[in-house]
């Protein structure tokens, strides 16, 4: 009896070590296991199948589904990644599509990809290539919102149209192909006056891009900018509507307002910039910055140029920021704050694109095939959108408000003389 009790005593013993040896186990791997990112854990799963589909979005795209995208992508010897997750403000990708791409592509190691995930509107998906617009894949996936016969098809199958598409390499061609017919250039009202610009003669980014054969003309849409199908025209006075927001109105009061506005955001950054204790050369930008938009703001003509205030303001914040640099203020109309992300815009009958940054609101307005609301400024006595200004009478025309803008800044510009410039 003696001999079995020691014999049940150290066999308790040896599952008392053993359990205790696995609690310390689990306790030492739990938080390592709780560390681990959203991010890391899709470009975890992407490491295994090139599809990654969250719980939630599983009914819209079940495992027949993803398996006929895996042998897809496999036949395509391309480097493509499908990432479906709910996208919604306040998430970890904080609702936005470029967000979550970046992160998954950084967790992924970087180098050469094409991830393919669900867009920022209802029945849209994107794609986001390294190195940029390799393969047309951007276009590519785009193409599908305006492709007719998608219309109505399941999330599957527009990610395996756009797969087709990027394969074959030529998004840029379909994207044209499929948006070409759904708006018309609409000329200047008669009696503009606007002159052409003389061979040789500086003009705006813009204008030098969507300038027709036949004439001075303006355009129905910019990238996006897509008008509704089957339905009649508005007749703008410019192609674009016209600002509703008071802000963009041409009256005294609200142009007073808002500079009175302008010179608060001025006075504040200048506070946040002295207060400042970070990076000394983020500092001496933030300063810069708000001595140009002290600039810009005492000899501001109106509204186009206290807009150009706030984008001055925003580079200065931006400079203070810890966070990744941001995009500048909205392309179309820069009053609407921040943008959201950058778009591909291909003015009507041209091939060439420019990447512009949008906001929320110019971005659904796009999306739903709407005129957005723009910027405008006065040429000749005419009210334009504000690209449409050369680029030699306009600061703001000849860089979007930042948007057109490559290795250089609105600050930059301002102290070499860019902007008194166009003073008469």
């Amino acid at each position: 009896m003696s001999n079995d009790l020691r014999h049940r005593r150290s066999l308790r013993s040896v599952l008392a070590v053993g359990a205790a040896s696995a609690a310390l186990l689990c306790a030492a791997a739990g938080p390592a296991a709780a560390a681990q990112s959203p991010g890391q854990k899709i470009a975890d799963a992407l490491r295994t199948s090139p599809v990654y589909v969250d719980p939630s979005l599983s009914a819209a795209v079940d495992a027949a589904d993803q398996r006929a995208l895996v042998q897809q992508i496999q036949q395509s010897h391309l480097p493509i990644r499908v990432v479906l997750v709910p996208l919604v403000e306040g998430d970890n990708w904080a609702g936005k599509p470029e967000q979550l791409t970046e992160v998954v592509h950084d967790r992924m190691g970087g180098g050469p990809a094409i991830l393919i995930t669900p867009g920022g509107f209802t029945d849209d998906i994107e794609a986001r290539a390294w190195p940029t617009h390799s393969h047309q894949a951007e276009n590519a996936a785009a193409s599908v919102y305006f492709d007719d016969s998608m219309k109505g098809a399941g999330l599957a199958k527009r990610i395996s149209r756009a797969i087709d598409v990027i394969k074959a390499g030529n998004g840029d061609q379909v994207y044209q192909r499929l948006t070409a017919h759904l708006g018309t250039p609409s000329s200047r009202p008669s009696g503009s006056g606007t002159p052409k610009s003389p061979t040789g003669q500086a003009t705006s980014p813009v204008v030098r891009i969507v300038a027709l054969a036949a004439g001075p003309v303006l355009v129905v849409a910019a990238g996006w900018l897509l008008l509704r199908r089957r339905s009649r025209l508005r007749d703008f006075g410019t192609p674009f509507a016209l600002p509703r927001s008071v802000f963009a109105a041409a009256h005294k009061a609200d142009e007073d307002g808002l500079r009175e506005r302008a010179g608060e955001e001025v006075v504040r950054l200048g506070e946040e910039s002295r207060a400042a204790t970070g990076d000394p050369a983020a500092v001496e930008r933030a300063l810069d910055a708000y001595a140009a938009a002290g600039t810009v703001l005492d000899r501001a003509r109106g509204v186009p140029d206290l807009a150009g205030v706030f984008a001055l303001v925003a580079e200065g914040r931006a400079a203070l920021s810890p966070a990744p640099a941001a995009l500048p203020l909205c392309f179309f109309h820069p009053l609407h704050g921040p943008a959201a992300r950058r778009i591909p815009w291909r003015p009507l009958g041209r091939r060439e694109q420019l990447r512009v940054a949008a906001c929320d609101t110019c971005l659904r307005a796009v999306r739903a095939r709407r005129a957005p609301e723009v910027l405008t400024d006065r040429l000749d006595g005419h009210v334009v959108p504000y690209f449409e200004v050369p680029a030699e009478q306009s600061l703001w025309a000849a860089t979007g408000y930042g948007s057109l803008l490559a290795g250089d800044s609105l600050t930059v510009r301002v102290q070499r003389g860019d902007f008194t410039r166009t003073l008469p």
